[in-house]
């Protein structure tokens, strides 16, 4: 029996209580987000505007989690998931919403977050840049293998949406075609035992890319991200360049025909020779490549090249960059930082950080969907030092 959306949620939620709820909005991580007073539920798997029926599975002190049971009243955006395994597969969020609505959302998720955590406006945010291929696009998966008891035989596949549990998978639709054929290679010759990962990865073309170094996920939406980076720093007119957290030297290696000199820094040192051994490939004899934590190299590069000739590629891990870092960056005030993150709360967080005291003030937020079908997006920050360009919100 559905209850009454006045209940007092103190008194009468509880796990397994059903509502009727209306979805608001759409939360990062893909969850809808609905209200009871003042009491907030999210739901995964709907879209806003919609009228859902609903079970509780989780209860907090200030918020619950519920399990969609019944759509009421569609969203006109709502589309049938490609995805055989979509809603038990954790991979993909969005697959049940309409492309172009989910770069919509998206776009409004960027604007929240960036007004949210640092009052920033919302002209400097563009629209999310679309991928060409919204399906068959991913370059790099990691599957896993996990006993199941209940069949007596291994789970080979990703972690569930719901549980830490293995979804057993044949296919991936986001994956590339190529990446599909060796998960069926692995299911023939599974792992001997649960608890294993096993990463498969179409290489990019003459590029040199370790096994477990990082490389961009999405091969067909790339040269759009390369062209904005690019642009960015060509419209600073700067002659030297920090790329940090370079990994194989992608950025810096395609930035180096627009400045005198570079400089790569990352602590994987299997990154670095394949970075050196890039730049050698393409003939990039204007830049180098060292080994270490950026907190700690980067000091000297920043002492070497005068600052307000100066740009600094940021695109550090999901967490964000190491205070320490942003620090530094704060105090020798290099002229550009285009900071390239995949996680827009970490990103906002950091961005406030370096405009908080006026050093730094942000020109521009590129938004690309690298990642469709997921609660994912790649960002393309521009921050400058100097006079503020767009008023804050």
């Amino acid at each position: 029996m559905l209850m009454d959306q006045t209940i007092d949620h103190e008194d009468k939620f509880s796990v397994g209580a059903q509502f009727e709820l209306q979805i608001a909005d759409l939360a990062f991580g893909g969850e809808g987000v609905a209200r009871i007073g003042e009491f907030v539920v999210f739901v995964p798997f709907v879209i806003p505007g919609e009228r859902v029926e609903v079970e509780i599975v989780e209860v907090k002190k200030r918020f619950a989690r519920a399990r969609l049971l019944k759509i009421l009243q569609a969203s006109p955006d709502r589309v049938a998931p490609q995805c055989r395994y979509f809603g038990d597969c954790g991979g993909c969020q969005y697959q049940h919403i309409a492309y172009d609505a989910q770069l919509r959302l998206k776009h409004k998720q960027i604007l929240d977050v960036f007004q949210r955590l640092g009052g920033f406006h919302e002209a400097v945010i563009d629209p999310v840049v679309p991928c060409p291929q919204p399906y068959g696009y991913r370059n790099r998966i990691m599957v896993r293998s996990q006993w199941d008891k209940f069949k007596q035989g291994l789970n080979i596949g990703f972690i569930r949406a719901d549980n830490r549990l293995v979804v057993d998978i044949e296919e991936c639709q986001i994956a590339e075609p190529a990446l599909n054929q060796e998960l069926l290679n692995v299911r023939a010759n599974p792992p001997p035992k649960g608890g294993l990962k096993v990463v498969l990865r179409v290489a990019p073309d003459d590029w040199d890319v370790p096994k477990d170094s990082f490389f961009q996920n999405n091969f067909h939406l790339l040269p759009k991200l390369v062209e904005v980076v690019q642009d960015r720093v060509r419209s600073s007119g700067v002659r030297h360049l920090a790329d940090v957290y370079c990994g194989v030297g992608f950025f810096s290696i395609e930035l180096a025909n627009l400045v005198e000199s570079f400089v790569g820094i990352e602590l994987d040192r299997m990154a670095i020779q394949a970075a050196r051994n890039n730049a050698a490939s393409r003939g990039r004899t204007n830049g180098e490549y060292l080994a270490g934590a950026a907190q700690e190299v980067l000091p000297s590069i920043l002492r070497r090249f005068p600052p307000d000739q100066t740009a600094v590629v940021l695109d550090p891990p999901r967490k964000g960059c190491q205070p320490e870092t942003l620090d530094l960056l704060e105090r020798v005030r290099p002229a550009q930082i285009v900071y390239v993150s995949c996680h827009p709360a970490t990103l906002a967080r950091d961005v406030k950080r370096l405009c908080a005291n006026g050093v730094y003030q942000l020109s521009r937020v590129t938004p690309l969907d690298m990642f469709p079908q997921t609660q994912h997006v790649e960002c393309v920050v521009d921050l400058r030092s100097g006079k503020l360009l767009l008023p804050r919100a």
